[in-house]
């Protein structure tokens, strides 16, 4: 027989930590479901932007939204931990949620999974992974201040990255494995006028090179097929992400990549049941702090969606 309650959360980053320490103050009775706690971040070994904490690792980060979550769990808040969830089923009443810990009920549900960043799968890449090599700008570029980095993409994400690191990086070298560029052009444009943006099209990454960190990165001509090393002490990814949601199946919409579909205002998903937060969603921006203030968003939309019924 399933467990029942008036909220569930899945998922044990910024935005799940967020709602669950709200739901708990609201006194929501509350099952809090996570595989792993900090989302994204932990990787990060200094954290720069969480607000109110001018330096912190991601694990140091994790740690401290584990502590304040389990600091409300008792009566209104049950913390079922390490769990993964593997389904999402909805009725009229109530949706379900499956885990490998057992089958939860819930009268609404707040999503908050995240997402994994599309890994460059290079020679070398695993290797300087956070030794020069990242997949957030907004956590590690100022660690790159003055020096010669690589974007690597050609969507709004790259250029976006691109434009955050030209603000105080020394040059920043974009590579793009077409002749055309995903991202809007006014974010493009923005970019190449620049003089110290530099854009290498239709290039093949081959490896990410080094000695204690980052040295350089070696890639090829498409057309020509010949191979060069640039030299960089910072390489920054952004090819993608690939969002935390297979599990919840058909249970909500979702978009091509398989972000859940949100409204902006509410954070409501497709089903009257169902809300989602975080870079799980089709939010346009991804980030601690954004995660964190749309869960809260999704939390007093929530309770007020319970506390009318």
């Amino acid at each position: 027989m399933s467990e029942s309650y008036e909220l569930g959360i899945v998922g044990g980053g910024p935005a799940g930590a967020a709602a669950a320490i709200y739901a708990a103050r609201k006194r929501l009775k509350t099952v809090f479901i996570t595989s792993e706690w900090g989302g994204q971040s932990t990787v990060s070994t200094d954290v720069q932007n969480w607000i109110g904490t001018p330096s912190i690792s991601g694990t140091e980060l994790a740690a401290n939204l584990r502590k304040h979550v389990e600091a409300y769990a008792g009566e209104w808040l049950t913390i079922v931990s390490p769990a993964l969830a593997t389904g999402l089923t909805t009725h009229d009443d109530r949706v379900e949620m499956t885990t490998n810990k057992g089958v939860f009920q819930a009268g609404a549900v707040l999503i908050t999974t995240g997402a994994n960043r599309r890994k460059l799968e290079v020679k070398g890449a695993a290797q300087y992974d956070q030794k020069g090599l990242t997949y957030c700008a907004s956590c590690d570029g100022p660690l790159f201040a003055d020096k010669d980095v690589a974007v690597i993409g050609g969507g709004n994400a790259a250029f976006e990255t691109a434009l955050q690191l030209l603000a105080y990086c020394k040059t920043v070298t974009l590579f793009n494995r077409t002749d055309t560029f995903r991202a809007d052009a006014i974010s493009v444009n923005a970019a190449l006028t620049n003089p110290k943006m530099h854009v290498i099209k239709q290039s093949e990454i081959l490896e990410v090179v080094g000695d204690k960190f980052i040295t350089g990165l070696r890639w090829k001509d498409s057309q020509s097929g010949k191979e060069e090393v640039l030299p960089v002490e910072g390489i920054f990814v952004e090819i993608g992400l690939i969002p935390n949601t297979a599990w919840t199946g058909s249970a909500v919409e979702k978009n091509e990549i398989g972000q859940v579909k949100v409204d902006p205002r509410t954070h409501q998903a497709s089903h009257p049941r169902i809300w989602a937060a975080g870079d799980c969603t089709d939010g346009l921006y991804h980030q601690n702090n954004i995660a964190a203030g749309d869960a809260v968003k999704a939390l007093e939309d929530i309770y007020m969606a319970l506390r009318r019924v």
